[in-house]
């Protein structure tokens, strides 16, 4: 069967063909687990696994790895508000995701292999950090680790956004100790009441993105054959990926094919947490049944 997907990076359907016709890879960002998954958070398990499925029916192996991230600034906040370490909050909306996965039926052919966590990375974290400084591509600055976007030329292929732009949306402090106001945090620093790790630079955590590009080296390597997730990680998550991953491997392709889903909406506006517009699977499950959600989120193309 000749197999094409939409590639978001080239703008194109492409036929796909793994770097190794004997093995695919494929990476999916998965949940920030600081609270209970809404329809929309579902939407990406269900179409990826359902690609997942096709990819193993038609070569055989497949490697799929969907992360935890399990420290956040948002799992910080909610662990503060409830007086709780962070890993009675992760524990908990971990079981939850995965207990909500189940019903819907992301399990077996379509359901990852791999489910690595950001906490159990931390050592792969620091080693990716050490080689972006030592490349000259991250710098050190008042406990930070930032990224350097000018010794990338790369920047913003794939969201295709102007420097202007980036720097509005990339949802970050422009800091003093910033470069360019468009660098982006790899390490920071924890204060006493925050979770942290010690690393080259004081006590912290990682950031938001470095975390999966370390995760997707250590269990798919450096050059990775689909890299999927919602169309809200075009920019800043999945660009700033791609620099980091590109500079820490030498120059080498960090993912061939991109796939973004559509988002679930609601009179017409996205669903998020953000926007209070959430319809949380674990209620809709009372209503329906999970078969129902299952073919609500597969009867749109992806």
């Amino acid at each position: 069967m000749d197999l094409r997907l939409y590639n978001t990076l080239t703008r194109k359907q492409e036929r796909f063909a793994p770097v190794r016709p004997d093995r695919v890879t494929m990476y999916v960002c998965g949940p920030t687990v600081y609270n209970y998954p809404h329809i929309g958070n579902a939407r990406p398990y269900t179409l990826f696994g359902v690609l997942a499925k096709l990819l193993r029916d038609q070569f055989g192996d497949l490697r799929y790895a969907r992360n935890i991230t399990d420290v956040d600034d948002k799992i910080n906040a909610a662990a503060a508000e409830r007086g709780v370490p962070i890993e009675v909050i992760t524990g908990e909306f971990t079981r939850a995701f995965l207990d909500d996965m189940t019903a819907i039926g992301n399990v077996g052919e379509f359901a990852p292999n791999i489910e690595p966590r950001a906490t159990a990375h931390i050592p792969g974290i620091v080693r990716m950090c050490e080689r972006l400084i030592a490349s000259g591509h991250a710098y050190a600055a008042e406990q930070h680790v930032l990224f350097d976007v000018d010794s990338y030329v790369g920047y913003g292929r794939l969201s295709r956004r102007t420097v202007k732009e980036m720097i509005a949306g990339a949802r970050v402090d422009v800091a003093p100790y910033k470069r360019n106001p468009a660098d982006f945090v790899l390490w920071k620093p924890s204060t006493p009441d925050l979770p942290g790790w010690d690393g080259p630079w004081g006590r912290g955590r990682p950031g938001w993105h470095i975390e999966c590009s370390a995760m997707a080296e250590e269990h798919l390597g450096d050059t990775i054959d689909i890299h999927a997730g919602g169309a809200d990680l075009k920019f800043p998550h999945h660009e700033n990926e791609i620099a980091q991953s590109v500079c820490a491997h030498g120059g080498a392709e960090f993912a061939n094919l991109w796939m973004h889903n559509g988002f679930v909406t609601i009179e017409g506006r996205k669903m998020s947490k953000s926007l209070g517009n959430v319809l949380l699977i674990k209620e809709l499950r009372t209503l329906a049944p999970p078969e129902a959600l299952r073919y609500l989120l597969l009867n749109a193309h992806y």
